[in-house]
């Protein structure tokens, strides 16, 4: 039982551990490509700019739900400026007023 104990603890503590480890990976993905290559993805990133430069702006608005929503909240009337002048007005304690 104290061994099965000891293995679950080691395995608690050796888990952050190993999620800090780096992943090296040594081997190369892909091969590097030819000139051809190369020179076909340039051309293909051109023509796609180009195509992109020919689609118009669009000036229509994009707001599916624009003839749904109500008419904006009405602002509330100002509070009313006598009210807030009737309240007494307060003097600082302690000091000489006359």
């Amino acid at each position: 039982m104290k061994l099965f104990r000891l293995a679950a603890v080691l395995a608690v503590l050796a888990g952050p551990a190993y999620a800090q480890m780096p992943n090296i990976n040594l081997m190369q993905d892909a091969p590097a490509k030819s000139p051809e290559e190369k020179a076909a993805e340039a051309e293909r990133e051109k023509a796609y700019k180009e195509t992109l430069k020919k689609i118009p702006d669009s000036k229509a608005s994009s707001d599916p739900w624009g003839g749904m929503r109500a008419d904006p909240p009405k602002q509330q009337a100002a509070p009313k400026a006598s009210a807030a002048t009737s309240a007494p007005k307060k003097t600082k304690s302690g000091t000489a007023a006359n």
